[in-house]
């Protein structure tokens, strides 16, 4: 009787432990350990175009034009942001551009005020 978890994407029972990560070999889909899960996340850390770490709050200055998708609008060179928030994955800082609105940006094209 195996005490391995069944696979969260697809429920499958024939899950394996390949280091610090449980694999499915029916959906490929891998995800850490229990115990794992959490020092992950402390690992993550978000930075700045110029390698500076950055922080829930901090504030922020667009070092390039960014057109916004669906809209003729650009958010300028110099833009300040205030108050950002990090979020996980490709877009990494949610915030609200003053005439503009809420939007996410990438850490690499901000860097640190």
């Amino acid at each position: 009787m195996s005490t391995l978890p069944n696979c969260p994407s697809c429920s499958s029972e024939y899950t394996y432990e390949d280091g610090t990560m449980y694999v499915c070999p029916e959906c490929a889909h891998e995800w850490a350990k229990e115990g794992e899960q959490e020092a992950l996340a402390d690992e993550t850390v978000i930075t700045d175009a110029h390698g500076n770490i950055l922080q829930d709050g901090d504030s922020v200055t667009v070092i390039k034009d960014l057109k916004i998708k669906g809209s003729s609008s650009v958010v300028k060179v110099g833009t300040k942001v205030k108050n950002i928030r990090l979020v996980g994955g490709d877009h990494d800082i949610d915030c609200r551009i003053e005439g503009i609105g809420a939007m996410k940006l990438k850490s690499e094209f901000v860097k640190k005020s």
